[in-house]
């Protein structure tokens, strides 16, 4: 005898995805607690990441470089600086001893 498939309103998925992303429970315990299959939920939550850009992984991946590249220029720039301080320091000092 075939299964009847249960439809469920787009508030509830919602809902359901919310639980699992903000609490960070896992899904399959949170699929038990609201009585649905986990691969299902599975399948809300992924879609959900994809929509709001979690699970391309490029764009994370591109935002991450590009803070880097944005820190090691600020670092350079500060070797940089001390670098100037120190041989300035190490003028005086020649002249001090002199």
């Amino acid at each position: 005898m075939a299964e009847k498939r249960r439809k469920y309103d787009p508030e509830f998925r919602e809902g359901a995805v919310r639980i699992v992303t903000e609490t960070g429970k896992p899904i399959a315990q949170v699929a038990r607690d609201l009585e649905i299959d986990a691969g299902t939920l599975g399948s809300w939550v992924a879609r959900a990441r994809q929509t709001a850009g979690e699970g391309s992984g490029r764009e994370s991946e591109y935002e991450e470089l590009q803070r880097l590249r944005r820190k090691n220029a600020e670092l350079t720039k500060e070797n940089t600086q001390l670098a100037m301080e120190r041989d300035v320091l190490k003028r005086c000092m020649v002249l001090w001893v002199k």
